[in-house]
């Protein structure tokens, strides 16, 4: 059966990315996502998926979203290592460690003097889709709802982005109860604009490169 490093039938044979490409495709993508998450965090919004899982948990704890992060998707390697490989659990597992020090090291080089709720949360979700665009792109995910959607549509050609935007949706809907009617009317179009980035620019057999 096909796996994420395969390309999709009738598609061009694609050179794979070099180590270095790999590594700065990485390092890109975690700090554009963070650097959403750190936006985020500071106005209390919600977002999908283990990120969105592990902001309930700071916000409830008061435990830094870095290490929540990591720790929540920790059951998730097992699952991307049996489903994906090595080499794609290996690149996950760096991502979700680059975005929890990412995430504890932006609050000691960035203030925000004012962040308005609905501008945050369309400009942080862009940015968190680029972020995750780039990682699929070089074989690599957040764990979690990341790894399911990419293995299910490299597997049967579901629409990554439709999968995680349903699925993100869901759990920022389900915080209707933790936060604020405009803080989750605010989360839920952040949701739809990260999960835009993804769909409009990661389909099934559009990007050839491993």
């Amino acid at each position: 059966m096909p796996d994420v490093h395969q390309v999709s039938a009738g598609s061009a044979a694609a050179a794979k990315h070099a180590l270095y490409e790999d590594v700065f495709a990485m390092l890109t993508g975690t700090l554009f996502i963070s650097l959403g998450v750190h936006m985020y965090s500071t106005v209390g919004l919600l977002t999908g998926g283990t990120a969105g899982l592990a902001f309930l948990v700071h916000y409830l704890s008061g435990i830094g979203f870095g290490p929540v992060f990591f720790l929540v998707n920790v059951p998730f390697f097992y699952f991307s290592l049996r489903s994906m490989g090595w080499r794609f659990t290996g690149k996950t597992i760096a991502s979700v460690m680059l975005v929890s020090g990412w995430s504890m090291l932006h609050p000691h080089f960035i203030r925000y003097d004012m962040l308005n709720l609905f501008y945050c949360a369309i400009l942080g979700g862009l940015l968190m889709g680029a972020g995750f665009v780039v990682l699929f792109r070089h074989s690599a995910s957040l764990g979690g709802v990341n790894v399911a959607a990419l293995f299910l549509q490299e597997r049967y050609g579901m629409s990554a982005g439709k999968l995680q935007m349903g699925v993100d949706l869901a759990i920022v809907l389900a915080s209707l109860f933790v936060v604020k009617p405009s803080v989750l009317l605010a989360s839920v179009l952040g949701a739809i604009a990260l999960n835009l980035v993804i769909l409009l620019n990661h389909r099934p057999g559009r990007y050839a490169g491993m």
